[in-house]
């Protein structure tokens, strides 16, 4: 496999085979495009906007990840949305003064995304990191969340639980080939094609002016030396604030995941019990890649059309 380069790559040109791999028609290519927003001084945060209509939902995606990694539920659903690149992901730029990723700070900057991109919104779906994130966006501007789908994340979360995780994210910050950093990511993630690794590894990768590749959530790190630090929603007491969020809120988790357990499902059944949660089979954590057509599926039940 010969290494592609920035100059070939186009990331609206994958879809086609987003839409065979999960069985879903494809007749013409989507409307999608690339959307930037100053959040701060010289920051920005990007997103896709999905669809010319005004977004129905907002993806945030997990840690080391970006908002391709909604593509294949984006098509399953065919409704306007917006996937957003997490501050120091994708194309988002890293917070200038900090190497942590706060759930908090990040929800802030999110409600201005929301505010001016999707202000119609009428959910908003959190996966892993971006789902502690949505968790504080509904407590500090609830008025932007109509209802909260969590993706196999809950406080419970801990570093026991996120390890492979956290070993994945941890390892070389740079890889002299397209190849090996591809070869690492199929290491971490032996039940995913590599065609589909492939397409991820090439939407959250760059080569870099030497020739070697690199993550993109690497990029304008402000201590290289410190790898990508999260601070756990256990370290944010977020169990009381998810209890008091006003809105429906619904939990997906993955049969094989290690990060949402039966004790974290049982925690979340007292603190909401009018609310669902909901078990997808043969997935892990990263249910959006595993099962994006029933993750799309159960998304829009929870949404509906009213």
């Amino acid at each position: 496999m010969s290494d592609p380069t920035s100059a070939t790559y186009d990331e609206f040109s994958l879809f086609h085979e987003n839409a065979a791999e999960a069985g879903l028609p494809f007749d013409a290519a989507p409307s999608v495009r690339r959307e930037f927003l100053e959040v701060g001084p010289g920051r920005r945060v990007s997103a896709l906007a999905w669809g010319a209509a005004s977004p129905e939902l907002v993806l945030l995606h997990g840690g080391g990840q970006n908002a391709h990694t909604w593509d294949t539920v984006a098509l399953a659903l065919q409704r306007p949305l917006l996937a957003v690149d997490l501050p120091g992901h994708g194309h988002s730029d890293w917070p200038a003064d900090s190497a942590w990723l706060d759930p908090a700070s990040m929800a802030d900057d999110i409600a201005l995304v929301i505010t001016a991109l999707a202000p119609e919104s009428r959910a908003v779906v959190g996966m892993s990191l971006g789902g502690a994130t949505a968790i504080a966006l509904a407590t500090r501007h609830p008025h932007l969340v109509a209802k909260l789908l969590l993706v196999d994340i809950t406080p419970g979360v801990n570093s026991d639980k996120t390890s492979d995780i956290a070993a994945f994210l941890s390892g070389p910050e740079t890889f002299a080939t397209f190849d090996e950093i591809l070869e690492r990511t199929i290491e971490f993630n032996p039940t995913r094609s590599v065609s589909s690794l492939r397409r991820g590894v090439l939407h959250n990768s760059v080569q870099r002016p030497d020739g070697t590749w690199t993550w993109r959530h690497q990029l304008g790190r402000p201590d290289l030396d410190t790898g990508l630090h999260v601070q756990r929603p256990e370290n944010l007491s977020q169990w009381d604030a998810l209890g008091a969020i006003p809105v429906p809120v619904l939990l997906a988790r993955g049969s094989r995941s290690p990060v949402v357990d039966d004790d974290d499902e049982a925690e979340f059944r007292r603190r909401r019990p009018e609310d669902v949660v909901v078990v997808v089979e043969d997935a892990g954590h990263s249910i959006q890649g595993d099962q994006p057509v029933e993750l799309a599926r159960i998304i829009e039940e929870f949404v509906g059309n009213g």
